[in-house]
C-alpha cells in the first residue's frame, strides 16, 4: 500500500502528545460497553414495557445495525470534513442519545434513541481508528493499537457485570444514564488534546447515493444473518448496485481501486474471518458450558469473563512486539494462536469439563489481540492522510461482518452439528486467515 504522511503526522520518534491515546482509548471503551451491557437489561426491559422478547430485541439490534451500517460512511466523511470535527459530533450524539435512551417513555422511543446511539458511535469507532496514523508516531503505532484493542475488550467484558449491577441497584434506566459523565469526558477531553486532521480536497463531496445503498445493504445483510436468511439475495443485488453506482460516481465514497490493493483486501478479509472465529466462543461457550457442563449461570459468565479478560490484558504486550517485530509477522503469530486454540477445543477430551473449553481460549485470546494490533497497524500505516477515515471504517466494518457472521452462522452449526464439528470450521477459518497472510506478505 502506497504511504502518503500528512503535514502534521507526528515525527517518528516523538511521543504523542499527553492524553491524546487516553482520550481515543475511552472513544473506543464508550461503544463496547453500549454493546456488550444493554444484552443484560433485555428481559427486565420486556417486563418494565410489556413487551415480547422479539420487540425488546430491536434495542440490541437497533444500534448494531446503525452502527454496521454507516461506519464507512462516518470515515469517509471525516476525510471530507475534518476527523476532529466529525468525532467530536458522534461523541456529542452518542451522549445526547444515551440521555434520550435514559428518559425513554416506550419501547419505540428507546430503540429509536439507540439507533441515534449507533449513529454517534459508528463515527466513534471509525474515527478512533483513523487518529492514531494523525496523533500517534508510527514507532509507537503497534502500542496504540494495542491500547485500543485492550479498551474494546475491557468494554466487552465490563458490560454484562457492570450492566447487572445497575439494573439491580438503580434500574435499567441507569445503564444508559451512566454514558453521561463519561461521553462528557470524552467530549472534553477530545476538545482539548486532538488535534486538527487534513481533509480531502474541497471539489470532493459525499457520494451520497453510493453511501445510502451501502448502508441499505448492510442492514439488509445484518438483517439475514440474524432475522431470516432470506434476505440475502437483497444484500446480495445491493451490493452490486453500489458497485455499479461506484464505479462511475466523480468523488466515489470507496474507490473501487483499493480493493484490488492485494495487501489491503487480504487484511480485510483475514479480520471477518478472525472476528467470525471470535464470535463463536462468545456465541458457543454459554450453551456448551451451561447445557453441557451442568454449569450455573453464575459460573457460565465467571467463566466466560476469562477470555475478554486474556485479551485485555494481552492487548499492550501485543503492540510492543508489534512495534519491535513489524506487524506481518506478528499477524501470523497470532492466527497460529487463534488456529491453535480452536483446534484444542475441538479435540480435547469432555472429562476435562470447563477446562477443555476455558484453557484453550487463554490461547485463542491473545492471539487474536496480536492480530489486531498487528493488523490494524499494517493497514493503517500504509494509507493516505485523505483516506485515513474511510478505510479505518472499512477496517471496523470488515469486523462487525465477521460478529454478525459469526453469531448466526456458528451458532446454527453449533446446534447442528455441536462442538467438534463448530471449532474444526473455526480452525479451518484461522487457518484460511493465515494463508491469506502468507499470500499478502
Amino acid at each position: 500500500m502506497t504511504t502518503t504522511t500528512a503535514a502534521n503526522t507526528p515525527s517518528t520518534n516523538s511521543p504523542a502528545p499527553a492524553w491524546v491515546l487516553p482520550s481515543l482509548a475511552l472513544c473506543m471503551l464508550l461503544p463496547s460497553l453500549a454493546v456488550s451491557s444493554a444484552n443484560v437489561a433485555l428481559p427486565t426491559l420486556a417486563q418494565a414495557f410489556g413487551e415480547p422478547f422479539a420487540a425488546v430485541q430491536w434495542v440490541v439490534l437497533a444500534f448494531l445495525l446503525a452502527t454496521t451500517a454507516l461506519i464507512v460512511a462516518a470515515g469517509r466523511l471525516g476525510d471530507l470534513v475534518g476527523r476532529r470535527r466529525l468525532l467530536l459530533a458522534g461523541i456529542a450524539l452518542f451522549t445526547l442519545a444515551s440521555a434520550a435512551c435514559a428518559v425513554a417513555p416506550s419501547l419505540p422511543t428507546l430503540i429509536a434513541a439507540r439507533a441515534a446511539q449507533g449513529v454517534g458511535a459508528a463515527a466513534m469507532m471509525a474515527l478512533t481508528l483513523a487518529f492514531v496514523g494523525d496523533a500517534v508516531p508510527k514507532a509507537h503505532t503497534g502500542r496504540a493499537m494495542g491500547l485500543l484493542g485492550t479498551m474494546s475488550a475491557v468494554g466487552t467484558a465490563l458490560g454484562p457485570s457492570l450492566g447487572g449491577l445497575l439494573i439491580a441497584g438503580l434500574g435499567w434506566r441507569a445503564l444508559f444514564a451512566v454514558n453521561l459523565p463519561l461521553g462528557l469526558l470524552a467530549l472534553g477531553l477530545a476538545w482539548r488534546v486532538l488535534p486538527a486532521a487534513p481533509t480531502a480536497p474541497r471539489r470532493a463531496g459525499l457520494d451520497l447515493p453510493g453511501a445510502a445503498l451501502l448502508a441499505l445493504t448492510l442492514a439488509v445483510y445484518a438483517l439475514a444473518m440474524t432475522r431470516h436468511l432470506g434476505l440475502l439475495p437483497l444484500a446480495a443485488l445491493g451490493l452490486a448496485a453500489f458497485i455499479g453506482v461506484e464505479a462511475r460516481a466523480a468523488s466515489p465514497l470507496l474507490k473501487l481501486e483499493r480493493l484490488r490493493d492485494r495487501a489491503l483486501s487480504a487484511s480485510l478479509a483475514m479480520n471477518a474471518l478472525v472476528s467470525t472465529v471470535m464470535m463463536a466462543t462468545l456465541v458457543v461457550g454459554p450453551f456448551h458450558l451451561s447445557r453441557q457442563l451442568g454449569l450455573g449461570a453464575a459460573a457460565v459468565g465467571a467463566w466466560m469473563s476469562v477470555g475478554p479478560l486474556t485479551s485485555a490484558l494481552s492487548g499492550m504486550p501485543a503492540g510492543r512486539l508489534v512495534d519491535r517485530f513489524g506487524p506481518q509477522s506478528m499477524a501470523r503469530l497470532g492466527l497460529m494462536a487463534v488456529a491453535a486454540g480452536c483446534a484444542l477445543i475441538g479435540v480435547l477430551p469432555a472429562t476435562l469439563g470447563v477446562l477443555a473449553y476455558v484453557g484453550p481460549l487463554v490461547i485463542v485470546t491473545p492471539g487474536y489481540a496480536l492480530f489486531q494490533a498487528a493488523n490494524n497497524t499494517a493497514v493503517m500505516a500504509g494509507v493516505a492522510g485523505d483516506e485515513r477515515g474511510v478505510i479505518a471504517g472499512l477496517l471496523t466494518l470488515s469486523r462487525n461482518l465477521g460478529l454478525v457472521t459469526g453469531a448466526s452462522a456458528m451458532g446454527a452449526l453449533f446446534a447442528a452439528a455441536g462442538l467438534s464439528a463448530t471449532f474444526a470450521v473455526a480452525t479451518g477459518l484461522a487457518l484460511f486467515a493465515l494463508a491469506l497472510a502468507k499470500r499478502a506478505a
